[in-house]
């Protein structure tokens, strides 16, 4: 029932600002963790091997940390009774982003139409790590359906389920771990052995999440366009999910793509680098434009709330 009702609670509340700036969110406390094991522990200059089993002991302090953490106020809270159970709720609810995402990719198409291209390329840079700069208009509107599919994944449904499975303690070392992986999960070379673990047990992590959020977004297709539709776009997701360059992003990637008849993906670039990446639902329509978002808004919305339905039932029946 607490993940019922916090999930309902991030939908209509979301993460007031006016809060955060008086006190320090969880996940900055979480992120400053992370930069201290970095700096004590990464050394580039190491050999591989020696800088990944560096990598490992970060990883296993952030999770022993992390579980502690959560077992420690999990446990503080059931003694607290009826309040103890409030501030379970709300907590739940801070590290979830129904309604901060929602609204981060509103934004872009709101940018677009109010204040043009320009407008649109800052706003989309606020929730994706390629280059924007010289995106055009179709560009920011498949980066922000992207952002939109992904972090439904990993920031929706991966905390629900790993706290429907384990509780506080689940739910704050899995964003432990995500958070981890966006800090020093990169390609590069100062992160490439360090982050290596961190990298791959975040994909370990997500992967369940990842075909349940894209079983959700062909049932949100569904609903908005009839069973028939929605069957045929899960059958297109698991066609060519696999070809996305994550194990788990191609999921509700490739299922948004479907569930709106357009294609996501394709080339992009990060810092200097470039990737050729293949386009999700390839032969579908690339020249997107703002109304897409708006479209995969609304599924996103129907999504979210056949989440809730799932959780309702496994929470009162």
């Amino acid at each position: 029932m607490y993940l019922f009702l916090a999930l309902l609670l991030d939908w209509y509340v979301g993460d007031p600002e006016r809060i955060w700036k008086r006190i320090t969110h969880p996940i900055v406390i979480i992120g400053n963790f992370i930069g201290f094991l970095d700096r004590q522990l990464n050394n580039p200059d190491l050999a591989v091997a020696a800088n990944r089993q560096r990598g490992v002991v970060a990883l296993g302090i952030l999770l022993a940390v992390a579980l502690g953490t959560g077992y420690l106020i999990a446990n503080m809270l059931d003694q607290l009774g009826f309040v103890g159970g409030a501030l379970e709720i709300v907590l739940v609810a801070v590290f979830l982003a129904q309604k901060s995402l929602a609204d981060h990719v509103a934004f872009v198409a709101s940018s677009i139409r109010s204040d043009g291209i320009e407008a649109g390329r800052a706003a989309v840079s606020q929730i994706v790590g390629r280059n924007t700069d010289e995106l055009d208009e179709p560009g920011v509107c498949r980066a922000a359906i992207e952002s939109l599919a992904e972090n439904f994944s990993d920031g929706v449904v991966a905390p629900a389920f790993w706290y429907a499975l384990f509780g506080l303690p689940g739910l704050i070392a899995y964003k432990a771990v995500n958070t981890a992986d966006s800090m020093i999960g990169h390609k590069n070379s100062k992160y490439e052995s360090f982050g290596r673990a961190t990298a791959l047990f975040d994909d370990w992590v997500n992967w369940p999440a990842a075909r349940i959020s894209a079983g959700l977004i062909s049932i949100a297709s569904a609903v908005r366009h009839g069973w028939t539709f929605g069957k045929k776009a899960l059958s297109q997701t698991m066609q060519t999910a696999g070809t996305h360059r994550s194990p788990n992003a191609g999921w509700p990637e490739a299922a948004m793509a479907a569930s709106l008849g357009i294609s996501l993906g394709g080339p992009r670039s990060y810092g200097e680098t470039s990737a050729a990446e293949p386009y999700l639902n390839a032969g579908a329509r690339q020249q997107l434009t703002i109304s897409d978002i708006d479209r995969a808004l609304e599924i996103f919305g129907i999504s979210c709330v056949s989440l809730w339905t799932v959780v309702a039932v496994f929470a009162f029946v």
